[in-house]
């Protein structure tokens, strides 16, 4: 049976409006876009895709509890600029809606292969709320390059152990332990700002992983009007393990460098290690004695191949 010319019209119109499912989505808060919000974009692409599902996101401040279901692999964020293209949400442990940290997150990633680029990720509870996390990711081979990772205490959330995650070109802010979690992360070439004295990792690497965090060729900087004294971290699980290596350090960081979370034990399980660390900061012979100082042979093991592919082939293009 032939359709009618208003049936044909009002087919083609709906297919019109309909995003490619392989192609590029547009979010713009001013309607020119695909979509107004992200949570809109990352519903509409279809579950388990094989190949990048681009989603650009225009300039604006997104407020919204963004969650990247795990049936949404290989999604692409792509912002248009880093400082003003911006993720955000202000729920935190002990507020109103009973948030604590494993809920308390302004982006959650759970999809695997997600890529971010050019974007800002940002809790914005304040200084006095506590734990609030802005970026939360569960996902294996997830990327993010030249992002901003924004807030206060437990910025950034890596919490799920063998899984991998590479963040190249980014900048990290946050009080108290706001790099924390058991997954396996390398932070390349970026930049880590503490805002008061405290902690900046807690990982709690299991003890059958063999990477924990990895900075290489970084730049720890510091809010010099309230952080003066800050550690490179705490074990929140007793096999954590966390390695800087060429790090530029501010003259904020401790002595000690790091913090054995009030329990001595910890000293004997804990792999907390440095490899040509520089700037005021760095204190080779002042350390903690169960804190580690590599060799270059050591330090040269710490590749992106070595750290990645100790699962299962993956290296971050």
């Amino acid at each position: 049976m032939k359709l009618s010319l208003i049936a044909l019209l009002a087919t083609f119109a709906a297919h019109a409006q309909t995003p490619s499912k392989t192609g590029p989505i547009t979010v713009a808060q001013d309607g020119t876009g695909t979509y107004r919000t992200v949570q809109e974009a990352v519903d509409a692409v279809p579950n388990r895709a094989q190949k990048p599902v681009i989603i650009r996101i225009k300039k604006g401040t997104y407020r919204e509890k963004l969650v990247v279901p795990a049936g949404k692999t290989h999604l692409r964020f792509v912002g248009e600029d880093k400082d003003n293209t911006i993720l955000t949400f202000d729920d935190h442990t002990g507020d109103a809606g009973g948030h604590n940290t494993h809920t308390s997150h302004s982006v959650l990633v759970q999809g695997n292969d997600f890529t971010a680029e050019n974007l800002t990720f940002e809790n914005s509870a304040g200084y006095t709320a506590g734990q609030a996390v802005a970026l939360h990711v569960e996902a294996d081979r997830a990327t993010f390059r030249n992002c901003r990772m924004v807030g206060n205490q437990d910025v950034l959330f890596l919490s799920t152990d063998h899984t991998r995650q590479y963040f190249k070109n980014c900048y990290i802010e946050g009080t108290t332990d706001f790099i924390f979690g058991a997954s396996t992360a390398v932070f390349d070439h970026c930049t880590i700002l503490s805002k008061k004295n405290s902690f900046i990792t807690a990982a709690s690497t299991p003890p059958q992983q063999t990477f924990g965090f990895v900075f290489l060729n970084c730049k720890l900087l510091a809010d010099t009007a309230r952080a003066k004294k800050v550690h490179l971290g705490r074990p929140w699980r007793p096999t954590a393990r966390v390695v800087y290596i060429n790090t530029e350090m501010g003259g904020h960081i401790a002595p000690a460098g790091w913090d054995n979370w009030k329990n001595p034990e910890n000293e004997k399980t804990a792999y907390f290690a440095e490899y040509h660390s520089t700037g005021p900061g760095a204190n080779p012979q002042g350390r903690v004695g169960w804190s580690y100082q590599m060799t270059a042979a050591e330090a040269k093991s710490y590749t992106l191949k070595a750290i990645f592919m100790a699962k299962e082939p993956w290296l971050p293009k």
